[in-house]
């Protein structure tokens, strides 16, 4: 545990549920995990007692991505963990792959509704379906603009074609809209809906005050930071503006809310987490500016400065995103300005100097 990890309180100590089984966290509230191919490992998802029209069952938090894996783990849960009820909808917190992968095999198993934000709606469909495709040439001419031009790294990044689509082949064909200060009745009790940006499009978080509890989904975790990132299809985005501005939005729930996060463990210290946060943020845009007022920069450049370890391809693309969202709060609130180079790459300075190429699209 981390010196930062140490200011929080993690009521259910080192215990975590074993992948196919389900742990209390609160009266009516079970934790389960699914393992993800990725560094990071494991993806928390949640069922809530639920009754709905008169019926018995459970509500399902977050889905884990489409593999046989999950399939299966799922099906012990239906076994095991349910008490023979049935499961009655499925909220998802937002579009991405681990959240939504199995969203389309969980409501047609059991003939019930997909919830979720309309904004993650409809960019998982395109997303899905190729419309607006992550991965491939985009993705690798979006990169190298921004000093990725290693050519090792830009066919890996090509052949990634529909890399959305290989975790989340399919979307349910029709949803239940979620809106930011909704109050969802789930077992005669209220579940507010709060929104969140830069991390997802419209990212919704959960909190039942009666049980003193928040489903914070990626928003806040307790080990690491939430990756906020410039993707292709934004490419002049501010997301980092937008995550903080909805971290600062989170101190109005309890300071001793219990939240249960989507990676690491239920914890308490919600203030102290987003505060924690903040203050990464705050550090990594000083880093930015100091390297910045040395030389132009671009967002490749940065990688060794703000990620202090070696980084495999996934991680590189994330941190690619990330790296350019500092440069981007810092350019479009002026403390930075942008170039094209002759290279075709952008570069940020605290020099001042016309905007050359500003609206050319990478």
């Amino acid at each position: 545990m981390n010196a930062l990890e140490q200011q929080l309180q993690y009521p259910f100590g080192d215990t975590l549920p074993a992948i196919g089984t389900t742990l209390e966290v609160a009266p009516g509230v079970r934790w389960l995990r699914m393992l993800l191919p990725f560094q990071l490992d494991h993806i928390n998802l949640w069922l809530l007692r639920d009754r709905i029209d008169g019926v018995e069952g459970w509500s399902i938090v977050d889905c884990g991505i489409t593999n046989d894996a999950t399939r299966t783990a799922w099906e012990q849960i239906f076994a095991n963990e349910l008490g023979g009820l049935p499961v009655l909808r499925v909220i998802v917190t937002h579009m991405h792959p681990d959240h939504m992968g199995l969203a389309h095999w969980l409501t047609e198993r059991w003939c019930v509704r997909l919830w979720i934000s309309a904004t993650d709606y409809n960019t998982a469909r395109l997303a899905s379906t190729g419309i607006a495709a992550i991965g491939g040439e985009a993705t690798a001419r979006f990169m190298a603009s921004h000093g990725l031009i290693d050519a090792q790294a830009q066919e890996k990044i090509k052949a990634r074609t529909n890399y959305y689509a290989s975790m989340v082949p399919q979307v349910p064909s029709a949803y239940r809209r979620i809106f930011d200060g909704d109050r969802i009745a789930i077992n005669g009790k209220e579940w507010a809906c709060h929104v969140g940006y830069g991390h997802a499009p419209e990212h919704i978080s959960l909190h039942c005050a009666a049980l003193g509890t928040l489903i914070s989904g990626d928003m806040v975790l307790p080990r690491i930071s939430t990756n906020v990132s410039v993707h292709e299809t934004e490419p002049e985005s501010n997301p980092l503006r937008l995550y903080l501005d909805s971290l600062e939005q989170m101190r109005a729930l309890p300071a001793d809310v219990l939240v249960l996060p989507s990676h690491g463990r239920p914890f308490k210290g919600l203030h102290t987490r987003v505060d924690q946060l903040i203050a990464h943020h705050d550090e990594r845009l000083k880093d930015v500016i100091s390297a910045c007022t040395e030389a132009p920069q671009c967002a490749a450049d940065l990688l060794i400065i703000l990620f202090r370890r070696q980084l495999d391809l996934h991680q590189t693309t994330f941190a690619m995103g990330e790296s350019l969202a500092h440069l981007h709060a810092l350019w479009l609130d002026g403390t930075l300005t942008r170039r094209l180079d002759a290279d075709g790459i952008y570069r940020f300075s605290t020099e001042r100097h016309p905007p050359i190429g500003e609206f050319r699209n990478p």
